[in-house]
Parts: C-alpha cells; structure tokens; sequence
C-alpha cells in the first residue's frame, strides 16, 4: 500500500508537505506533522480499487492543487497508492544537515495537528497528537523503550517501537486510551486490517471502530510538565447536529470551540485510564445563548473563539493562539489563561494579529523571557487584494505585499514573560 511506480520498495518517500504543529522531542529533534495531504492529489480511483473506502474517509481527492495536471504522482488513477505515503509525523534532525527525515509511521496516519511529548515517570516518551477535522479523534503514541538522558543519540529510533492509542471521552468524566494494535477487538482481516500496517494507514477507521469520541475538530494537544495535566485545543464544529451532542462536545453548531483538559493519574501519561473535564466553553459570555464558560473575572477583552495551538510557559500557565476568533469579530490573537486555583479559567488577552491573519506557534525559550509566534497569511479578510490589500503587516511598505512572520517578544525591562 506504500509501493508506487517511483519507489517499488514503499520505504523512500519523495518528500513532506501540508506540515502543520508539530514538536521538539527529548533529544532535541523537530517533530513536524503532515496535515491537510489530500488537497494535494487529483484525479478517480479505477472502479473497485481496494483504497477507495480508506480514501473516502480522508477526503481524498482534495482537488485543491493541480499537480496532478503536470505530475502523474499526484493523479491517484495513476498512482493509487501515493496518497498512503502522507499523512504522518516525520523527525527532523536540526543538526545534522546530512540526516535523513523520516516518517515515523508508527504514530498513525491521519490529518496531524501537533505532537508533543511528555516523560512518564517509568522513562517511556509519550506524543499527544490530534487529528484536524471535525468529527475526528484525539491520540497518545507511547514508546516501547525508555529515553536515556545519557545518551541522546541512543533514542534516535524511540519512535519507531510503541502503542498509539485512541480516546474515549466517557461522560461519567473518565477517558479510556484504546490501543490500536492489529488483533485487537474488530481490528480483524474481517474488517480489512491484514496487518499492522493497515492499521496505522488507516488509523481513522481503525479509531472509529473501537469507538473512540468524535471531536469538534481536535487539533493541538500539549501535556503540562508541572501538573500531569493535557490540554485538548477544540477549534469549532459547526457540524455538529442536536442529536450528536455528547459530553465531551457539549454544544450543537459549535462556532466558538472548547478545551479539555486531561488529567493523567499521578501524573503517569501512559495510563490507560484517565479523567477529563472542560476548561473553557469559547465564545461571547454576555451572549447566554452561545453557552460560554469562563471565570467570571474574566474581562471583555479576555474571551475568545476557536483555540488551535498552545503552549505551557517555564511556569505552567497555559497560553492558547486562535485560528477563526474572527467568528466572534474580533482578530485572532494570543491569550494567557490560568488552569489553577480560584482563577482557573480566567483569560487574559496579550496579542492580536493584523486582520486577516491566524496567529500559531507560540513557544517560549527555557528561561521564559522571549516569546515566539508566527503570524500566517495577513491581509487575507473579505476585499482584500493584492493590489489594495487590508494591511501591509509587517513592513508596513507601500510597495511591499503583507508577509507571513515569526516574531520574538520580550520585555523591555527583560523580565519573565506573564510574570
């Protein structure tokens, strides 16, 4: 299912693209995940073809490039099998120019929104990763062997042996890690999983049966070093019906999004037993009908729309970046919100993007005194064109087009960011 005309072997791929949130691992490699591959392909399935079911649940064909116009790789009636070589985490090596990436398939395939890892108390690595489209589900993959601290370059194949997992949200408010293994349960020939292999290839259809939740578009998932604690960003699912409601995703047409929060038991991320409840209920608290949930002290500038990716600063607290608060009418920006004490739930707003754009990848360093972001596509709002574009962000040059940027924020005074 991986052999192609270009690579008769199924183990050299041509490349990476569609990358979205990813992750630095323990020994200090790039986690870089492949997300909306299916826009990249074209083209019809002969009749019968055996990829045609797997290739419905991922959209494929997306039609939303035309390579297939000038490259027959991406033309699925020519080459049925490419789109199986995409889809997945691939490790990059920083520092090593000359080092090979690699799709480290036994994470699963599906439309990857981050991976970001967390140390159990008994040394295995464990990603968190989530799957971006409505409907889809939320995941954990737990290495075989333990990390070694030691020896970084010892770990440089951990990600290959491992579980990946699957959730259940329950509603008694307890999450159930279902493994993904070849055998286990309908994971059967019976259900067209011969081998391991189609099980990770096919991990949407593979979570589905063992009935994992169906989320409102889970995309990143960032486990707290300090507390033992996992936060689930839920963009907004405006899908969703009345009769599909469930605990986990609370609220029919769901424009405004949630997060969950995860709470590992003593703090041992490999546990296949977890407890969950809802942090924030996004949207307008002044609006009763939209059924938002924040602290109450939180103020008119502090409530948002449709979370997307996150970051824990040096001192625990939880930073969320939006993609479509523009639902809400405002831009999308960056919040500081508290998950502890009498203030648990309280956003504070701190950044807001130039209209049009979507504000992602907040990372802080080790010291928490710089902050990154990543500003992408400015200017891209109703009217806007090139030529009379809604902002020139970030040269603010009459003859300059707006520009995707990556900022660093410090203090003036140099001090801890959010202290």
């Amino acid at each position: 299912r991986m052999q192609t005309i270009a690579d008769p072997t199924g183990r050299n791929v041509l490349g990476t693209f569609s990358n979205c949130a990813g992750g630095i691992t323990p020994w200090n490699s790039y986690l870089s995940s492949e997300e909306n591959f299916h826009n990249n392909f074209l083209g019809v399935l002969p009749n019968g073809h055996p990829e045609a079911e797997s290739y419905a649940r991922y959209g494929l064909p997306g039609r939303r490039y035309v390579w297939g116009r000038f490259d027959k790789r991406f033309d699925i009636g020519a080459e049925p099998n490419e789109p199986n070589r995409f889809g997945w985490v691939v490790e990059i090596d920083p520092s090593d120019p000359n080092a090979m990436p690699k799709k480290r398939t036994a994470l699963g395939r599906f439309k990857h929104e981050g991976a970001e890892h967390a140390i159990a108390p008994d040394g295995r690595v464990v990603i968190y990763m989530a799957d971006d489209e409505a409907f889809q589900h939320v995941y954990k993959f737990v290495t075989a062997d333990r990390f070694d601290a030691n020896n970084l370059r010892a770990n440089a194949n951990l990600l290959d042996e491992g579980t990946l997992f699957v959730a259940r949200f329950d509603s008694d408010g307890k999450v159930s890690w279902l493994p993904l293994i070849h055998g286990t349960g309908p994971l059967t020939p019976e259900n067209g999983f011969v081998s391991q292999a189609d099980v990770l290839i096919d991990a949407r259809r593979a979570g589905s049966l063992l009935g994992a939740t169906p989320m409102d578009r889970p995309e990143d998932v960032e486990p707290n070093p300090h507390t033992g604690r996992v936060y689930v960003m839920l963009t907004n699912n405006a899908a969703r019906p009345a009769e599909r409601v469930d605990a986990a995703n609370p609220r029919a047409d769901n424009k405004f999004g949630h997060i969950i929060e995860i709470v590992e038991p003593g703090g041992d991320y490999t546990a296949l037993q977890s407890r969950w409840e809802i942090l924030i209920r996004c949207g307008d608290p002044a609006q009763p009908e939209f059924g938002a949930m924040w602290n109450p002290a939180t103020s008119s500038d502090g409530w948002f729309g449709s979370p997307d990716n996150c970051a824990i600063d040096p001192s625990g607290r939880l930073w969320i970046s939006t993609d479509g608060n523009g639902a809400t009418g405002g831009n999308d920006g960056l919040w500081a919100v508290e998950t502890e004490g009498r203030m648990r739930g309280k956003s504070k707003a701190f950044f807001r993007t130039p209209i049009g754009a979507e504000l992602c990848g907040p990372c802080f360093s080790g010291d928490g005194r710089t902050l990154f972001l990543a500003v992408q596509h400015p200017g891209d709002a109703p009217g806007s064109t090139f030529e009379n574009p809604a902002t020139r962000w970030p040269d603010f040059d009459p003859a300059m087009p707006p520009r995707p940027s990556v900022l660093a924020i410090r203090r003036r005074d140099g001090g801890i960011i959010g202290s």
